[in-house]
């Protein structure tokens, strides 16, 4: 069974475009944006044969709510991007750089989180089906096109996922503030799970205790603790420097 959504915004709407055309029934353009972006998305959609659909900024401004949507939206088919670990895992030529995410709830913080994993080379995003926020059309506008080109995938039993990572050679590791060792000290060049907790209450006992090892970011100034977004994006980069210093491949 099909689930359609709308997503907005020329990067979001554009990377699905390459990376995964077949997801888009349609997509709405406001005639009135004649520029080169507008004519680049329209010419790629022509190319993958996805209809386009010319729509005012009235009613684009009426579907969008109170998103930033650019003059362009689109409907996809999200049961057409579906992914589980095993598919990503099987297809992987490097050691595996996963971000997991324990509980999210803010949209705008998943989004991030997307981003940064995008930067940094993630192999997938893991979060659990409940008592997250999923994959709505605000975390496509925050992400900025990461949502279509880092593979999100949500699971039933997030502390049973940890567990069949573990069993495919992925160290599960936890950053958390109370930790007793510090980012810059562990070797991080292996097969990496990343593990982040929810706003304000971070990791769940169960997700914690299925964590290889707890890791903190060593922190100079007065406050507590970073955003999720922020904290995933320190650890990503230091798992690929690491890489880097190892002599593997980390950035081109």
């Amino acid at each position: 069974m099909s689930r359609i959504r709308l997503v907005f915004g020329f990067h979001a709407i554009t990377s699905r475009l390459r990376q995964n055309p077949d997801s888009i029934r349609e997509i709405f353009l406001d005639p009135a944006r004649r520029d080169q972006r507008a004519r680049g998305l329209a010419k790629l959609a022509e190319t993958q044969g996805v209809r386009l659909i010319a729509c005012d900024a009235q009613r684009l401004d009426a579907m969008a709510g109170s998103l930033r949507h650019q003059g362009v939206a689109a409907n996809i088919d999200a049961s057409r991007s579906h992914v589980d670990i095993g598919d990503v895992l099987d297809t992987l030529e490097e050691a595996a750089l996963l971000l997991v995410l324990d509980g999210v709830h803010d949209p705008h913080n998943l989004g991030a989180c997307l981003r940064v994993a995008d930067a940094f080379g993630a192999h997938a995003v893991v979060a659990p089906k409940d008592r997250a926020v999923g994959l709505t059309a605000t975390v496509h506008k925050v992400a900025s096109g990461a949502a279509d080109t880092v593979p999100y995938i949500s699971v039933t039993n997030l502390a049973r996922t940890l567990r069949e990572l573990k069993q495919h050679g992925v160290s599960v590791v936890g950053a958390c503030a109370d930790a007793g060792e510090r980012l810059g000290t562990v070797e991080l060049d292996g097969p990496i799970a990343w593990v982040l907790g929810a706003e304000g209450k971070g990791m769940r006992r169960l997700t914690r205790e299925a964590c290889d090892r707890l890791v903190a970011i060593p922190m100079l100034g007065s406050v507590e603790s970073l955003n999720v977004s922020v904290s995933a994006g320190v650890c990503l980069f230091e798992s690929r420097r690491q890489r880097m210093k190892a002599g593997m491949p980390a950035w081109t």
